[in-house]
């Protein structure tokens, strides 16, 4: 299947940098086509940590029988959808699957890449975006709709987890210690995440779930600390729920032996 793709870079108006503002390209902006059947990333919200580039899929329905030099494509806004802030660094789509040739009905996949060490990425960009599509059409005229779709774009979170001591006596009490940080975009760094409420669960041996046992606040470093009873052997984690700007997140297990 092949391929469209064009980065930030690109001369001319094709696409933007990283949420700077939209250039507006020459010529009229144009009706006649239609965008529908819009997913991005699942329906889930996109979670960026501090060094690693984030493909984000998507797929989309347009409608038109007018002719198009470059594009399609759907990214995430805010302002204007046509020459407000878009959120990406590159888009591949793919090529026209036809549904109707006649009416000029397509479906597209698409990989949309946001990289958090661009310079214009910063902990401003969490939170809600707008989706934007747009599509180039022959004559430099081209087409933006805004499809009133939210996208929540978040901050990674990461949590470790330390329970001790193991083995331990049944009934004896031990203390599960961890640390809950958030990505600084700004830093390129994880931070000590203060005053998070955080689960502690536990998966019994043998069992395949895990339930919260109880609840702690990270203090001002993101650290946590809380005792609790051990009674069967099993694996114990934090899982925190995330925010509106941050991510959710498990730790790894600990598993303790119990005697």
């Amino acid at each position: 299947m092949g391929k469209a793709m064009w980065t930030a870079a690109l001369a001319g108006s094709a696409a933007v940098a990283l949420t700077g503002v939209a250039a507006v390209p020459a010529g009229a902006v144009e009706g006649g086509v239609s965008f529908s059947r819009v997913t991005v990333n699942g329906g889930k919200p996109i979670v960026v940590g501090v060094k690693d580039q984030v493909e984000v899929p998507a797929t989309f329905r347009m409608t038109t029988k007018l002719k198009y030099d470059y594009g399609p494509m759907v990214y995430p806004f805010r302002g204007k959808a046509d020459g407000g802030n878009m959120l990406y660094n590159a888009i591949e789509t793919s090529d026209c699957k036809v549904v109707d040739k006649k009416k000029g009905i397509c479906d597209f996949k698409e990989w949309l890449y946001i990289d958090p060490r661009h310079l214009d990425f910063g902990n401003e960009d969490a939170g809600t975006w707008g989706t934007a599509a747009q599509v180039f059409l022959a004559g430099d005229a081209y087409d933006t709709d805004d499809l009133r779709l939210p996208l929540q774009v978040k901050r990674a979170t990461r949590v470790t987890v330390d329970a001790s001591p193991e083995p331990v006596v049944a009934g004896r009490t031990i203390t599960v210690t961890g640390r809950v940080t958030r990505a600084n975009w700004d830093t390129h760094t994880y931070q000590g995440y203060a005053n998070r409420t955080v689960s502690l669960q536990f998966k019994a041996a043998g069992s395949s779930s895990y339930k919260t046992v109880k609840k702690a606040t990270s203090n001002s470093t993101g650290g946590l600390r809380t005792t609790v009873k051990a009674t069967v052997p099993g694996t114990w984690r934090w899982t925190y729920y995330g925010n509106f700007t941050a991510g959710a997140k498990s730790s790894s297990g600990d598993y303790v032996a119990v005697r």
